[in-house]
């Protein structure tokens, strides 16, 4: 097994970032992948010009990539203000306005899931005021996916870097999974097992993949410490996913590392050219 027997996908929101959006999904297909994902790209707005809309959707398909993977608008990424749909007022308001906008662009482009980061706890709010509005928005969230076909995904994150994000363990992130299900009965959020956070939280991964694989809708990986390229840090990576394999789960895993000190292209000496493409 390892790394060839894999479907990877390019996340072009922190790799390729030295070049311009739109240039971002043919260079991702002149490294040799066929997939991509995104963070919401227009961080001051949930709400782009169509005209935006399309020049995205015109420069995957210009590109030949599938985009597998969208979140919903989440505020400032990366950086300390994680999510929205848990935060009262406007940035609520954000991800609401945000919803049938990104579920069309994915619906318009063949990408079946959707990632809702669920926003850090913000003082003087009580956390089950904030948690009782993220599953309202949670439930809006899952309908719109339900309606083009996609996954809802709910991702735990880390203490270290995200210190006021309540999800930072796969428990608690499969938790709002179960709560959104048993709400919607539509059964189509899943959980979103980033690796890399799970680390940085000091989770025992073999077991969380044991429990959790095959109720994950997604994968995301780096390695730790420093969230670069697999053989940066000390995680077995290709052990992990094959662990995944072996527990059921058979869908894409998103590249989300930092390319340290070089151009993106640079940063896939890794993975050979041949398991780049999906099969």
């Amino acid at each position: 097994m390892g790394f060839a027997d894999q479907r990877f996908n390019v996340n072009l929101s922190i790799l390729f970032t030295e070049l311009p959006l739109l240039e971002r999904p043919a260079a991702a297909a002149a490294a040799g992948f066929t997939a991509v994902e995104l963070w919401w790209p227009w961080i001051d707005t949930p709400t782009p010009a169509q005209s935006e809309l399309d020049d995205l959707r015109k420069a995957i398909e210009d590109a030949g990539v599938q985009l597998t993977g969208l979140n919903f608008y989440a505020g400032q990424l990366p950086g300390p203000d994680r999510g929205a749909l848990s935060v009262p007022g406007e940035e609520s308001e954000r991800f609401r306005a945000n919803i049938d906008v990104a579920a069309d662009l994915a619906a318009s482009l063949g990408c079946a899931a959707l990632n809702a980061l669920y926003g850090n706890r913000i003082e003087g709010v009580e956390p089950a005021e904030q948690d009782a509005l993220a599953l309202e928005n949670l439930v809006l969230a899952a309908r719109a996916a339900s309606r083009i076909g996609a996954t809802l995904l709910i991702e735990a994150l880390n203490q270290p870097e995200s210190p006021r994000y309540p999800l930072v363990s796969a428990p608690a992130a499969v938790g709002v999974v179960d709560r959104v299900n048993e709400a919607t009965g539509l059964g189509n959020a899943a959980f979103l097992m980033d690796l890399y956070h799970l680390s940085m939280n000091g989770e025992d991964l073999p077991s969380v993949i044991e429990r959790y694989g095959a109720r994950t809708g997604h994968v995301q990986i780096a390695d730790n410490p420093g969230r670069g390229a697999p053989g940066t840090g000390s995680l077995p990576l290709a052990d992990l996913l094959d662990l995944l394999g072996k527990s059921g789960y058979d869908g894409w895993v998103g590249l989300e590392y930092k390319p340290g000190d070089r151009p993106s292209a640079e940063a896939f000496d890794w993975l050979p050219v041949r398991a780049r493409a999906a099969r």
